[in-house]
């Protein structure tokens, strides 16, 4: 989608820290970490939010999650715990209209988030 952020570093016009590619996700490193391992997941196809995965995309969801299990895996966070977000919605705090799950860990992560 034309003017998207995430579209745009899929696309290597925006560079990014990329941890993993395969031809239906991207994930990279946040550029303003709130843990010592923060990275993002998205998918390669522009999907606004949450709220407009639909029988046609929802299948991407299981696969960011199978991408996930295999970065927490090589990153050394997977024993001692991880969190995965995805915000929808502005009052959930989600600045970029496309489909992320922001992954962090290497610290204690505390509940509720804020």
């Amino acid at each position: 989608m034309e003017g998207c952020i995430f579209c745009k570093i899929i696309s290597g016009d925006i560079p990014s820290k990329k941890i993993y590619e395969d031809d239906k996700v991207y994930a990279f490193y946040d550029i303003n970490p709130e843990a010592p391992t923060h990275f993002l997941v998205i998918p390669k196809e522009h999907i606004e939010s949450a709220n407009t995965l639909d029988d046609s995309n929802i299948d991407i969801v299981s696969h960011i999650f199978k991408v996930i299990g295999k970065l927490v895996v090589d990153l050394g966070i997977s024993d001692k715990g991880y969190r995965v977000v995805n915000n929808c919605g502005e009052d959930a705090g989600q600045t970029v209209k496309h489909i992320h799950f922001h992954v962090l860990g290497g610290r204690s992560l505390q509940w509720p988030p804020g």
